[in-house]
């Protein structure tokens, strides 16, 4: 891929948010590389000890208000934001459709990021819980989950490449024609979404105490490319402020006030 075609695919992937300047963005499992447009974070697994998750810092970053809060139970109003942003997310979680369906609740529409099944049959991160693909349905295009079984897709061709050496080559190779390693999928009014077969519990664990894979060098430079590219929209907009009450659901709404930079828990807002 040349320097011009990766700049289009990251700006399309990073920076392009088909959104009005007055519209709120929400960012699910921002982690520390939360998207640039999002006014409200949210991350159940925001401390470091959850680092091997993120492929960048261990810490999430908390730039703007996040919420620790479950993905399949968001602590939103119905139609709260006009966009969510979820990238690199699904393939870590136990309920994607329950995630689904909460996306559809409270936003109108949004993009959703997950590692394409193919590429990922060549070098997966046991960290990752589904093979993801996107197909074509009577309903329309449908983020199609498959459970996996084992960290890898072949255990042998992964023993392999490790004992070979390999891993890092091959995921270069694949990152040359990046455009095909990842299922982006735009979204208005409903994410649809299906799984198959059934996740393990201990699978589902070891995955969650897995490794992750770490770049945090290129996180910065994403940043820094991320910042050039977005200082006009940043300063135009500059930081808005988003009452309490407009966001949650109803019945955590009364304290009043407007959301600052820091994380909220759910055991502070009343809903535990």
């Amino acid at each position: 891929m040349s320097w011009l075609a990766a700049l289009r695919l990251f700006h399309e992937r990073r920076i392009a948010v088909p959104v009005g300047d007055d519209d709120l963005v929400l960012d699910v499992g921002s982690g520390d590389k939360p998207s640039w447009r999002a006014d409200v974070l949210l991350d159940r697994f925001a401390g470091a000890e959850h680092g091997a998750q993120r492929s960048g810092r261990a810490k999430a970053r908390i730039s703007r208000p996040l919420f620790d809060a479950d993905a399949a139970d968001m602590p939103f109003a119905d139609d709260a934001f006009a966009y969510a942003i979820c990238s690199n997310v699904l393939e870590h979680v136990t309920d994607p459709v329950g995630v689904a369906a909460e996306l559809s609740r409270v936003a109108a529409a949004g993009y959703i990021e997950v590692p394409e099944a193919a590429s990922a049959k060549i070098v997966d991160f046991p960290s990752h819980l589904w093979w993801c693909r996107l197909e074509d349905e009577p309903e329309g295009p449908t983020l199609v989950f498959t459970a996996k079984t084992a960290p890898y897709h072949d255990p042998e061709i992964d023993a392999y490449i490790e004992r070979a050496g390999v891993r890092r080559e091959l995921d270069a190779v694949l990152n040359k024609r990046f455009e095909h390693r990842v299922v982006q999928y735009h979204w208005t009014g409903e994410v649809r979404l299906r799984v198959e077969g059934e996740l393990d519990p201990e699978f589902a664990a070891a995955a969650m105490r897995a490794e992750g894979h770490h770049r945090t060098w290129e996180t910065v430079a994403a940043q820094g490319v991320t910042s050039a590219l977005t200082w006009r929209t940043r300063r135009r907009r500059g930081t808005p402020r988003i009452a309490w009450d407009a966001v949650v659901k109803p019945e955590l709404r009364g304290r009043g006030g407007h959301l600052e930079r820091r994380i909220y828990r759910l055991e502070e807002t009343g809903a535990r």
